[in-house]
């Protein structure tokens, strides 16, 4: 049996041995494993050498910067940042404890180490899996400022080949003095600046050796290490550095023992500058960094970047103050749920965005922006974009008569209602804008069409469903609704003589660190979507929204506004009440559009009262506070109510005659028009 089994072996061993002889099969396998290794060094190489290690230490040194429409500091973004200290200003015992801690050979190594590259290995084969440790400074540096903390064997090469250029680029010095800039020390602290201030209350060039121990000690354990919620543990830590700097030479036996026996004062001294002040514009400007430019949010936030943006501080001081003051908005739900509100305040030549509020109370990082993200219905602020200005389009004008009778449209017998419940049969065009009647608005868009209402509201940048694409829109009716920000961007056309901004922006350039240009917005114009005259004759009619309608208690002192408001209405069965109130408004420098209202409307969460009650504290709340700021350029068209009243001033009647033959004269183009529709109506259009 045993010569048997022999026997077999042999034969395998020579049929392999044949077969190897005859494919070289050891060759081809050694030939495909040289062949990855070459892969994979290519891969990471190029990966490495294209990642600007040269621009890491001014990236680390500095925090991205925020400059405002003049070039000036408005704030800062980081997440993992500390004090940036050179090295001449951190103590040599806490180089000397984190060396002898860390990385004995660094001033040796090529930024790797073979021994602990082995241990690591041995440790990895012993535990089934990649575990931490075996890292010099450098890979640690590697890891911490340009890599993820994933323990993957694919990361581990990548700090390998990282860590060994980061050795060729930098002095050993530069890299200890990143390494300890950059290191996290626990309780929200970065680098050894911070972390002595926020544990010994002192500067890093001033700790005890002792102190500096229990710093470097920290390194391997922040949470458990740190002497504030666990000081035996660091007191402990802190004994085995003190050894390691004793055994490498660094401190003498008795500095050592002597430094084991004192006990460890605690004094917290650390302030951290909030560099966020005007927290949801810097979110929008994260946002458009990501969204626009394609950057990635930890890039952002930690690189040393300069953001230049559009950012006017005394306007977004304005919006903010106005937001705090709880007596602008409207009483908080029986359950103390918060009225909400958003505002935007827009450069109407540009699109640049000056200030922005996305709501009221505790703001979160990048939480929700409702000042560009929510979508909510705009009520009669649609009535300029979807009626009025494509009704001056095509021959009405700001006197033509239209229809207030209380009536059906359509097939389906859509019967708007005037919220006032007031009704004639004549109104002019300019008072049914003022007063916000629904009835003459609809009867408008009946008249010239709904597809000219629609391809109106496309013109001015706000996308019509197919759905909405009915009477209803006159009113607002946009099932997917539109943010204060789109509203800002469309008004902007009325105040730069019909004119829209090709896009509403916050960033105008982002440098690195090194002050290389990486973005930069290259589209700030605009283009006409309406005429001069319309745009000019929509002011004229827009400014007596203020002066005499809807809009008169939001009238600000001293300033002329144009503008127009806006609700939408709770179901009867909740009360009398809305969900939505709006008011976007322009002066040639500047357009606010503002909403308010509660997240979730329902029975217990909606705005009780008339229209625009609840809205109106805020709006002229914040135009008294923003308006001095501009450059108060005042309008040069009057109001149609004025005009109107200049016209029919002359009570003789003579005069009064050749006033309306001239009115006649100036209107034959819209009474055409409105008979030419009606005519189309007949003919089943």
């Amino acid at each position: 049996m045993h010569s048997q089994n022999h026997e077999f072996w042999h034969r395998i061993h020579l049929a392999i041995k044949n077969f190897n002889h005859r494919f070289q099969i050891w060759r081809w396998l050694i030939l495909i494993l040289l062949s990855c290794c070459l892969f994979v060094c290519t891969y990471y190489t190029v990966k490495v050498k294209t990642s600007n290690i040269s621009n890491m230490k001014a990236a680390l040194s500095t925090t991205t910067t925020i400059y405002d429409n003049k070039n000036q500091k408005a704030g800062s973004l980081y997440s993992q940042k500390g004090s940036f200290v050179e090295l001449n200003q951190i103590s040599p015992y806490i180089q000397d404890a984190v060396i002898a801690t860390e990385d004995r050979t660094f001033y040796k190594n090529p930024g790797f180490s073979v021994k602990g590259m082995a241990r690591a290995a041995v440790s990895g084969l012993i535990h089934h899996g990649i575990v931490g440790g075996g890292s010099t400074l450098t890979q640690q540096l590697a890891k911490n400022a340009l890599l993820t903390q994933k323990q993957t064997f694919s990361r581990k090469l990548e700090e390998l080949f990282f860590a060994i250029e980061i050795n060729h680029v930098y002095s050993k010095k530069d890299i200890l003095t990143m390494y300890l800039n950059n290191a996290y020390f626990g309780n929200g602290v970065w680098g050894v600046q911070d972390a002595a201030r926020r544990y010994f209350g002192k500067n890093a060039s001033d700790v005890t050796v002792g102190e500096a121990a229990t710093i470097a000690g920290m390194l391997r354990s922040p949470s458990y290490y740190n002497p504030i919620d666990h000081m035996d543990n660091a007191l402990a830590r802190r004994n085995v550095v003190l050894g390691l700097m004793a055994d490498t030479g660094k401190i003498s036996k008795t500095q050592a023992d002597n430094a084991k026996k004192t006990t460890l004062t605690l004094n917290d001294t650390f302030s951290q500058e909030d560099g966020y002040r005007y927290p949801y514009f810097f979110d929008a400007v994260v946002d458009e960094a990501i969204d626009r430019y394609g950057l990635k949010e930890e890039d952002v936030m930690n690189k040393g970047l300069k953001i230049y943006t559009t950012l006017d501080t005394g306007y977004q001081t304005a919006l903010q103050d106005s937001f705090e003051e709880s007596w602008n908005f409207p009483p908080n739900a029986s359950d103390g749920t918060k009225v909400q509100g958003a505002s935007v305040a827009m450069d109407p030549k540009t699109g640049a965005v000056r200030a922005m509020v996305g709501g009221r109370g505790q703001h979160v990082f990048r939480g929700y922006n409702r000042a560009t993200q929510m979508k909510r219905q705009p009520g009669s602020t649609m009535k300029p974009l979807a009626v009025y200005s494509p009704a001056l389009q095509n021959g009405y004008h700001y006197d033509s008569e239209l229809s207030n009778k209380l009536q059906k449209f359509g097939k389906n017998g859509y019967e708007p209602k005037n919220v006032d419940n007031q009704y004639s049969n004549k109104i002019p065009m300019y008072e049914a804008l003022a007063q916000s009647k629904n009835v003459p608005a609809v009867w408008l868009l009946d008249k010239i069409g709904v597809s000219k209402g629609v391809q109106s509201v496309e013109n001015f940048g706000i996308h019509v469903n197919k759905s909405d694409q009915n009477l209803a829109l006159a009113l607002g009716g946009l099932s997917t609704g539109v943010s204060p920000l789109q509203m800002a961007r469309a008004y902007s056309a009325f105040a730069n003589e019909g004119n829209l901004p090709n896009q509403s922006y916050c960033i105008t350039k982002i440098t690195d660190a090194s002050g290389n240009v990486i973005a930069q917005n290259k589209n700030p114009g605009s283009h006409r979507i309406i005429s001069t005259n319309t745009a000019k004759e929509m002011t004229s009619m827009l400014l007596g929204v203020f002066t005499s309608g809807t809009g008169r208690s939001a009238q600000p002192s001293s300033f002329r506004v144009a503008g127009k408001t806006g609700s939408t209405e709770v179901p009867d069965s909740y009360g009398f009440g809305t969900k939505d109130q709006w008011i976007v408004g322009y002066t040639p420098d500047v357009v606010l559009s503002t909403w308010v209202g509660f997240d979730k409307t329902d029975q217990e969460h909606y705005m009780e009262g008339i229209s625009e009650t609840g809205i109106t504290h805020l709006y002229k709340s914040e135009l008294e506070r923003l308006l001095p700021y501009t450059s108060q350029t005042q309008f040069k068209e009057k109001s149609a109510q004025q005009i109107a009243k200049d016209t029919g001033a002359n009570s003789d009647w003579l005069g009064n005659l050749g006033q309306q033959v001239q009115k006649g004269i100036n209107d034959t183009g819209s009474k055409f028009n409105e008979w030419y529709n009606n005519l189309k109506g007949l003919l089943g259009r």
